[in-house]
């Protein structure tokens, strides 16, 4: 089953250059291709970033808006980009994903018919941060995060149910998907608890928010808001 794994830019170009180098460079064995979309940001280096990127790995796609749209209404241009049967990956330009994460976010899903989202393990996440619960740690560096990551796919722990996902990094299963809907943008255009809202929907939908206890993706944090406009 493939995922369209979508990733929502507002400036941060450093972040955006580190999370993209990442997702390249993450071995997985499951399908995926990557929607990324530029919310007009004012840095006049991102978009020549996002082209380059673009060019250099298939399966990818960049759309430049040409105002601001804010981040959910961006997230809502990912569902409906994602075709029938797709499972969508909501992913932070501040993340940086490690080998085997989306295989093993992917697992939850497969083994379990009743999961609507998955979250990882990650330093920066509240409730599902690692290995301290609701606590910040700085991003591990590279060779640390690959350590980290190893030893929770060691472990096959089987998900954990959550109240909600956290946004930095969330697969959307495509069943939960077609039965929540889109994101709510009219009570959360820029973002801000509307991750809160559809979780708490996909739970009225008699589907699970879990944990993936075996995936582990960094998470800078405090970047994608890091300005008003979006």
């Amino acid at each position: 089953m493939s995922v369209l794994v979508c990733v929502p830019v507002y400036n941060g170009f450093e972040s955006t250059e580190r999370c993209l180098d990442a997702l390249a460079a993450a071995r997985v064995s499951t399908p995926f291709r990557t929607l990324i979309i530029n919310d007009a940001s004012p840095d006049a280096r991102v978009r020549p970033m996002l082209d380059a990127h673009s060019l250099a790995h298939a399966n990818t796609e960049v759309r430049h808006n040409t105002v601001n749209r804010g981040f959910t209404w961006n997230v809502n241009q990912a569902f409906k980009a994602a075709r029938s049967g797709e499972h969508l990956l909501l992913l932070n330009y501040d993340a940086l994903v490690t080998h085997g994460w989306l295989d093993e976010m992917l697992a939850c899903v497969n083994a379990d018919a009743t999961i609507g989202t998955v979250t990882p393990f990650s330093n920066n996440a509240t409730i599902c941060s690692f290995p301290d619960f609701t606590r910040a740690h700085p991003v591990p560096e590279p060779a640390e995060r690959e350590r980290i990551a190893s030893v929770l796919r060691a472990t096959r722990a089987a998900p954990i149910d959550l109240p909600t996902g956290v946004g930095f990094c969330m697969l959307i299963s495509a069943i939960c998907r077609e039965k929540v809907g889109l994101f709510d943008v009219e009570n959360f255009p820029r973002g801000y608890g509307e991750e809160n809202d559809f979780c708490m929907r996909t739970a009225a939908a008699a589907l699970r928010n879990v944990l993936c206890p075996n995936a582990y993706v960094g998470h800078e944090g405090g970047v994608s808001f890091s300005t008003d406009t979006q």
